[in-house]
């Protein structure tokens, strides 16, 4: 389980912190493509991006976090997704977006998340960029903005 550990930390760790997180982040949406593309294992599909690309103990927690929490609540996750992009249905989103997507519902909505949603917005628009087609983070960062408000309520 993760743990929250945010408020233990001098500025240095802090930063250190936030780029293990993002690099966890990166590995979270690499391992959630492939988990929803071709149906790998979600334990070994970490387990190997971990393998690849350590992203620190507290980023590797964080890693496991994260994917567990998306693929435990994956209905939910989809159910959130279809009320605020009706236009799209969830399977037909292209699976970078959609899994950027349900990553960050996830984090802004997880009862034991310390990540502030505009940080969590933010992060999921980045990743849009360097993953997703041209429109992506303009779609993320709308899906989420209008969403915010329940998300926070969830309590995943």
């Amino acid at each position: 389980m993760y743990m929250n550990v945010t408020h233990k930390l001098n500025s240095s760790e802090h930063h250190e912190l936030v780029q293990q997180r993002r690099l966890a982040r990166k590995l979270a949406v690499q391992a959630l493509f492939e988990i929803d593309s071709v149906g790998h294992l979600p334990g070994s599909v970490v387990d190997e991006r971990l393998a690849y690309s350590y992203p620190g103990e507290q980023g590797a927690l964080y890693l496991r976090w994260l994917v567990s929490g998306v693929v435990h609540h994956l209905e939910m996750l989809n159910t959130l997704i279809a009320k605020y992009a009706p236009e799209w249905p969830v399977d037909q989103l292209a699976i970078i977006d959609r899994n950027i997507l349900r990553l960050a519902f996830f984090e802004i909505g997880a009862h034991d998340s310390d990540t502030p949603p505009k940080v969590a917005i933010n992060e999921a628009v980045e990743l849009a960029k360097v993953f997703g087609s041209d429109s992506s983070p303009r779609f993320v960062n709308g899906v989420l903005g209008s969403a915010l408000d329940e998300i926070r309520k969830q309590e995943f």
